[in-house]
């Protein structure tokens, strides 16, 4: 199915939820029983002919045509089958009991009687900023189910018990009342059909393509036309949550966990890899973890996290609606809570500490090797460095913001800002140096900041967004003794319009099909792409990657970027947020795109249009 063909019919499923809520379900329903009608009839079918056949060779008509239909009703049984006993895999994580964690436990079953919601069979513990029920078939398609309740070590760390228990909350709303069930069961298709549809692509049989074909022309349609009671799905869910905990603390919860990922993203794990420089052995993560989520966020980045997190828009390519629209449908305001004073590691009682222990060691096990070449590759980084630094007197400008940069990936609190200003002394409009320095001036030295960053939208177009939305982070901070300059951030708030403009047709332009469009092989350096492997090699997900440059008509001098990666094992909703996560972590000198194979592209045309791999674990 065409992309716009199949966002059409999200489309077509969302105005027909809104309409007729009712009727909306009853057609999913029977659409999804024409998924089971066809497993079902070619299950019949291959037995009747399997017995058909069978009889006929029993009493001795033996034909090669017999013996050939044999073999083929024996593979569209067995294929059926297949379809029918799919197996989902149980979550990953560390199962823990209610003897472990009494308080816990006691927490679950109170928000499980009030909100009336079925048992839960197993609880998990694992390392992500994250928690999730998920129902796995006991068998396959038909039958009943196990639910698994995850819940990540470093949300607990995060969040204070109320909030934390919202969360569990919002969970356990997916599977309250027969609404519940019902989303439920299609959940449980979605995947299954996911499984197979990808399970069956490597298989070439003349039996197999029948299924194929069939699943190439049902499963888009049935992600489609299941999309809008996901979306529904989730705001019941955060309703519940509202109406169990509150929905100021339901709302908290969501805009904190939003604030604490980007932090952890954009901050903690930069600084924790930054450790191997002068740790050969891997460090653990979570017990600096634990201590940095008990401080507060720093204001200009946690303002500058929620208006990035406000601006996104609900797209579908993610059943998970998008913050601001969770928060409207909370009918709370889009603003930052009081932090968490405290967390909800305490539910985990005396074993807490065993835990965060237990993370460390695995995380330093997982990562051995990832951590070994990070090691070796900051070496590489030190040895650059020491040659910039020994030629200080004949570095230009950009050799003085390449050894700043440098210098902070070693150590994320190098001093650095009198490098950027040695670079300004050589050359007053360079980018890289103005918004270094901008980043490198205390909180308290606003105008500075303020003046940087007018210097730097007067001559840098290509970071004029990055420059606008700093400065209006920086204005609608509060800093004590300093008051609000209404006509500076009207100002910078009509520049940030002017640049979003820019950087959407940028954006629709580097990510519309044909994704290989106006590419050429990338121009990294050797140094540029060896930074780029390190940062891959830290993703464990990625088992290779392809890199192409593209030439952009909207910005023609910009660099930018087609990076692929193949991400087995991980489905369509978590490769998704894998990709949005490493269009901001890795360090590319211009826009990227990062894409998965799937349906389009495929690994197919990926492997045609970009040629040999520029990363292999």
């Amino acid at each position: 199915m065409e992309q716009a063909d199949f966002v059409h019919m999200v489309r077509m499923s969302e105005h027909a939820s809104a309409e007729n809520s009712r009727a909306y379900r009853l057609s999913v329903g029977a659409f999804a029983a024409l998924g089971y009608a066809w497993v079902l009839g070619c299950l019949a079918l291959g037995a009747g002919l399997l017995g058909w056949a069978g009889l006929q060779l029993l009493q001795g008509r033996f034909r090669l045509g017999l013996v050939l239909l044999v073999l083929a009703a024996g593979g569209l049984f067995w294929v059926s089958l297949r379809a029918l006993w799919v197996r989902l895999d149980a979550p990953e994580g560390v199962e823990i009991t209610a003897l472990e964690a009494p308080a816990l436990f006691e927490a679950l079953e109170r928000i499980r009687r009030k909100i009336r919601a079925p048992m839960i069979h197993h609880v998990r513990l694992n390392d992500e900023f994250n928690a999730s029920i998920q129902q796995v078939p006991r068998y396959g398609l038909l039958g009943g189910s196990v639910n698994h309740l995850t819940i990540g070590l470093p949300l607990l760390m995060a969040l204070n018990r109320p909030r934390f228990l919202a969360v569990l909350a919002h969970e356990y709303g997916h599977l309250r009342g027969d609404h519940g069930r019902f989303a439920a069961w299609i959940y449980r298709s979605r995947l299954a059909w996911m499984q197979l549809h990808h399970g069956l692509q490597d298989d070439s049989s003349p039996v197999t393509l029948a299924t194929q074909a069939f699943l190439r022309w049902y499963f888009p349609r049935f992600s489609a036309k299941t999309f809008a009671l996901a979306r529904q799905d989730e705001y019941e869910a955060d309703r519940i949550a509202g109406r169990l905990m509150g929905r100021d603390v339901a709302a908290a919860a969501l805009t904190e966990m939003e604030v604490r990922g980007a932090w952890m993203q954009s901050e903690f794990w930069a600084r924790h890899w930054s450790k191997a420089a002068d740790n050969p052995l891997p460090v653990g993560p979570y017990r600096s973890l634990r201590r940095r989520l008990a401080r507060m966020p720093d204001p200009a980045f946690a303002n500058d996290a929620l208006r990035q997190a406000l601006q996104r828009i609900s797209g579908v390519d993610d059943t998970h609606p998008v913050l601001r629209d969770r928060i409207e449908a909370l009918d709370t305001p889009p603003i930052l809570p009081d932090w968490s004073h405290g967390n909800a590691i305490e539910l985990l009682g005396s074993d807490a500490k065993r835990w965060v222990a237990h993370f460390d060691r695995q995380w330093c096990r997982d990562h051995a090797s990832e951590w070994k070449l990070h090691h070796a590759w900051l070496m590489q980084v030190r040895a650059r460095v020491q040659v910039l630094t020994a030629d200080m007197a004949q570095n230009q400008a950009q050799d003085l913001v390449e050894l700043a940069r440098l210098m902070r990936l070693l150590d994320p609190r190098a001093v650095v800002r009198p490098l950027y200003e040695q670079a300004l002394a050589h050359d007053p409009q360079h980018a890289g140096a103005l918004r270094g320095l901008v980043q490198n001036l205390p909180d308290a030295d606003r105008q500075a900041k303020l003046d940087g960053l007018q210097r730097l939208w007067d001559c840098a177009g290509d970071d004029r967004w990055w420059t606008a939305r700093t400065a209006l982070a920086e204005l609608e901070t509060s800093r004590p003794g300093m008051e609000h300059d209404a006509a500076a951030y009207k100002q910078w708030r009509r520049r940030l319009d002017r640049a979003q403009e820019v950087e959407d047709r940028v954006w629709d332009e580097l990510s519309g099909e044909p994704f290989f469009g106006r590419t050429k092989p990338h121009d990294l350096s050797a140094f540029e792409l060896a930074e780029l492997k390190a940062g891959l090699m830290q993703c464990l997900p990625v088992a290779q990657a392809w890199l192409v440059s593209k030439n952009l008509r909207e910005a023609p001098l910009r660099r930018a970027y087609l990076l692929c990666v193949e991400l087995p094992g991980l489905d369509e909703d978590d490769s998704f947020h894998l990709c949005r996560s490493l269009e901001r972590q890795l360090n590319l000198p211009g826009s990227v795109l990062v894409l998965w194979p799937g349906e389009s592209p495929t690994l197919q045309e990926i492997q045609r249009y970009a040629g040999t791999p520029v990363f292999q674990r």
